[in-house]
């Protein structure tokens, strides 16, 4: 009912909802163009927005999401039985490597963390859930790591859902890419033998 209604609130559901869009940054001009506000009005929709981490500026000065939206996905079930499922292979991955153990989505153009592991190890390579960068190679999203290096496992994935990799990642001088790879291969294995905790079979449900 309209007595229900909060308009401020609105407005600032309405910013996010232009986000909804394969298109991943947004300039201010763009954004009062899709949304029909003034930019004095959006500046302050997203200085608020912004303070919560659910948008963020970029260093050009461009928008986009920032990683309250994920993090608040990830309470959806869908998203829960995933971290129950997978979260453990990551953890013993990073316990028996030594090494970053994570889940890799491709998401647009970019490839997002959704699931991590670390090392407990001050040298790592320091991965967070919601970490993102561009996927500039459809065959590989690893990105570059100065002094560093990324070991992937494709997962197999239904059509049309997004590709996904367990990913291995550290030093350079100490991630032995054999190693890594034998590791992957063998989580990989584990997964396919339970089907029902797959990342694949999460997709799905």
């Amino acid at each position: 009912m309209a007595q229900d209604r909060v308009e401020a609130v609105e407005r600032a559901l309405t910013v996010l909802d232009t986000f909804d869009s394969p298109q991943e940054t947004f300039s201010l001009a763009e954004l009062a163009q899709t949304t029909g506000f003034y930019k004095s009005t959006l500046l302050r929709l997203l200085g608020s927005l912004a303070r919560f981490d659910y948008v963020q500026r970029a260093a050009d000065g461009r928008w986009q999401l920032g990683p309250t939206p994920l993090r608040l996905a990830r309470r959806h079930p869908p998203s829960r039985h995933l971290a129950a499922r997978v979260q453990p292979l990551l953890d013993r991955l990073a316990a028996t490597t030594g090494e970053t153990a994570a889940l890799l989505e491709a998401l647009g153009g970019h490839v997002e963390v959704r699931l991590a592991a670390l090392p407990d190890t001050p040298l790592r390579h320091d991965l967070r859930p919601g970490s993102r960068w561009p996927l500039l190679d459809e065959s590989t999203p690893c990105p570059d790591l100065p002094g560093g290096t990324m070991i992937v496992q494709r997962l197999a994935m239904p059509p049309g859902e997004p590709s996904r990799w367990l990913a291995l990642s550290g030093p350079a001088g100490r991630l032995v890419a054999e190693q890594a790879t034998i590791a992957l291969t063998a989580a990989e294995r584990a997964l396919i033998a339970h089907p029902g905790e797959t990342p694949v079979a999460e997709a799905t449900t």
